[in-house]
């Protein structure tokens, strides 16, 4: 048995005190590879829930805090902000509300689902599995090559952009490397960055509630893709509200992002995938459009949905009881992605993972371009924190054992 586990269980008689004075995270610099590491305090929960406190200086965004709403009775309206003319804020819904399965819905009467998201999703995947079809059929794979590299693009998007760099501020960027992320996120085709930020950090600060966008307690399905089907939960728009959005807007290269989406996604998630197939391997323009279009998009798509759904349901739970999961078949999908139980704990930690980093390709990445000094600001999570709270794992897992006698 691992010694911190054997000291954490010898002092089990201290259970119910909280542990201080933790060490803050390592940060690497591109200057220093040393890892420097400072005092903090800190304090590890000593409830279910396993969350450290707000106070600590490496969750800048408050997201690894649950948010408690001190007045369950306010219905005050908020007013919606602007920014350089983008809307921050959408006013709560005014449509009437009834309580079903401990879940607040629409009236059925008035909640309708988002017809055209189902009519475009239909479209995609009958031209995703057209093109997958004729790829096999035909045995032609220039165009699907071209594709898998320029999902690699849009998946890097995803994860080291999105997700790590602008959703987490788990690291920093040079602009060129902002640049980049950014044009591959809109390869990866789902939404621009501040709506793809503003849902995540809505996520991390309500995990598995009503106010989570995609909470996985609504089913599989709804956590999977379900979400984008139907209107969003009241408590979406209302809690969400109070996540803090406007560091995503003062960055010029996100504010670009915004005002020019449509224009940069219909270039780069469609016409230059179905020209390198065309134009540099000759595979025909329609033949190109189904195999490096419709078909890696996709399938990109669903590799990121199974973050959602896949890994806040299947796998185990080393480092705190929140529901996420670590799912290495998600992490080989989603490049690292599915480390999803350690995220949710240190979610300002840029590696997302403890271990497995050979399937953590976006780990890698980021490494790289600290390396060449694009990135730099790495944050992570000290060894000594991590065990603290994979020994706190086991006291609650073993409380737990205990109280089912």
């Amino acid at each position: 048995m691992p010694t911190f586990i054997q000291e954490a269980q010898a002092n089990s008689s201290k259970f119910n005190s909280k542990i201080e004075n933790h060490i803050q995270p390592k940060v690497l610099s591109k200057y220093d590879t040393k890892l420097h590491v400072k005092e903090e305090e800190s304090i590890l929960d000593d409830s279910f829930k396993s969350d450290f406190s707000e106070s600590s200086v490496n969750d800048e965004l408050g997201l690894d805090t649950p948010y408690v709403d001190k007045d369950e009775n306010n219905n005050s309206k908020l007013q919606p902000k602007k920014y350089n003319g983008f809307q921050m804020v959408v006013l709560p819904t005014k449509d009437k509300i009834i309580v079903r399965n401990n879940f607040l819905y629409l009236d059925p009467k008035t909640f309708s689902i988002v017809w055209h998201n189902v009519l475009l999703f239909i479209i995609l995947h009958s031209l995703g599995f057209i093109g997958v079809y004729k790829c096999y059929s035909e045995h032609k794979f220039y165009a699907f090559a071209s594709s898998y590299l320029i999902g690699i693009w849009g998946g890097l998007g995803i994860t080291a952009g999105a997700h790590r760099l602008w959703s987490h501020r788990s690291y920093s960027a040079r602009l060129p490397l902002r640049i980049f992320l950014m044009i591959g996120h809109t390869i990866a085709g789902q939404n621009n960055l501040y709506v793809w930020c503003r849902d995540h950090r809505v996520h991390h600060k309500f995990t598995e509630t009503d106010a989570d966008p995609h909470n996985s307690k609504r089913g599989f399905f709804f956590a999977h893709m379900g979400w984008l089907l139907r209107k969003k939960h009241p408590d979406v728009f209302t809690k969400g509200a109070k996540v803090p959005l406007q560091d995503l807007l003062d960055d010029p290269v996100i504010r670009f992002n915004i005002r020019y989406y449509y224009l940069m996604y219909f270039m780069f998630a469609f016409f230059l995938p179905t020209w390198v197939g065309a134009y540099l391997y000759n595979e025909g323009w329609l033949f190109s459009f189904l195999v490096a279009s419709a078909a890696r998009y996709m399938t990109s798509l669903h590799s990121t949905w199974f973050v959602n759904s896949a890994a806040h349901m299947f796998g185990d739970q080393p480092y705190s009881t929140m529901e996420a999961r670590e799912n290495p078949f998600v992490s080989a999908a989603a490049f690292g992605e599915g480390y999803h139980n350690f995220h949710h704990t240190f979610s300002w930690d840029y590696s997302t993972s403890e271990l497995g980093t050979s399937l953590n390709t976006t780990k890698k990445f980021i490494d790289l371009m600290a390396l060449i000094g694009l990135a730099y600001n790495l944050k992570r999570a000290s060894k000594d924190l991590i065990e603290k709270s994979m020994a706190n794992q086991v006291l609650l897992n073993e409380r737990k054992r205990l109280a089912a006698y």
